[in-house]
């Protein structure tokens, strides 16, 4: 049975956090793990933060959404923005890039430990995609 939801914001920090909650308020309707849960919170905020902080260059004016998908035993999360884009994604998810001098540049390599799969579309000037999925352990 498939479930979904979807989710817009601005773009201010204060946001992650509500869309952490969300998306593990969500995925709990399959009675993941602990670890489950805390896997996908991590990589969800910084899908969002990344967005926030490169898409927008930390504008509150910009709109991030937020899409979950249940299938199963499994969840497909999606972070969207409008924001700026990247030129290079394969560059941008290499561990320690960042556009930013002042952040670490792990936001990608987080995500893609949290995760099964990540995979990010992003036009310049029109905004990234990112697509996240995971597989939970069966407990049945």
């Amino acid at each position: 049975m498939l479930n979904r939801f979807r989710l817009e914001f601005p773009s201010r920090p204060d946001n992650v956090g509500l869309a952490r909650v969300t998306v593990a308020a969500f995925a709990a309707q399959i009675d993941p793990t602990l670890e489950e849960l805390d896997d996908i919170k991590g990589a969800v905020s910084e899908a969002v933060a990344n967005a926030i902080v490169h898409g927008y260059d930390n504008s509150p004016d910009g709109v991030v959404t937020v899409e979950g998908v249940l299938y199963g035993d499994a969840i497909e999360v999606f972070v969207e923005d409008s924001g700026k884009g990247m030129e290079d994604v394969g560059q941008a998810m290499e561990p320690e890039f960042s556009t930013d001098p002042e952040r670490l540049g792990l936001g990608f390599s987080f995500m893609q430990t949290f995760m099964d799969s990540v995979s990010v579309d992003s036009v310049p000037g029109r905004g990234t995609r990112v697509v996240m999925r995971k597989q939970f352990a069966r407990r049945h």
